[in-house]
């Protein structure tokens, strides 16, 4: 009897464009734009990220975490994960602040800081947005 084993299982949401519309990023507000576009008014913090391709050209947005109202938990380990399996070049992470006070706060800067010093291992650009 042979076994098979699921090796890597994700859900993604990957960004279908309308047909003829491509997601690309040329400056930060583009970024900004698209990820308006996931960014829902929930009541709690959804971290996502976006993955881009060479061109920049959006190929993949998936949410890796869900938190409570004022925090998410997101660790590089998830976030990369998904960028190297769609292999992308860069990412664009983002998240919404249901408070809507968009101050960073310790734990923001602390995941911007983490994420900045895996990227620099693994060679991936983090474009912030």
């Amino acid at each position: 009897m042979e076994t098979m084993l699921e090796i890597v299982r994700i859900e993604q949401i990957v960004c279908e464009a309308e047909e003829g519309v491509a997601y690309i990023v040329r400056i930060p507000e583009d970024g900004a734009k698209i990820a308006s576009r996931f960014i829902k008014r929930d009541d709690r913090e959804v971290f996502f990220n976006m993955c881009l391709n060479t061109k920049n050209n959006v190929i993949a947005v998936h949410c890796c975490h869900v938190g409570s109202l004022n925090a998410s938990l997101v660790h590089p380990r998830e976030v990369f994960k998904l960028v190297i399996l769609n292999k992308a070049t860069s990412v664009i992470v983002a998240h919404q602040q249901p408070s809507g006070d968009i101050t960073p706060s310790r734990e923001n800067i602390n995941v911007t800081k983490r994420l900045t010093e895996t990227r620099n291992l693994l060679g991936i650009e983090v474009l912030l947005s």
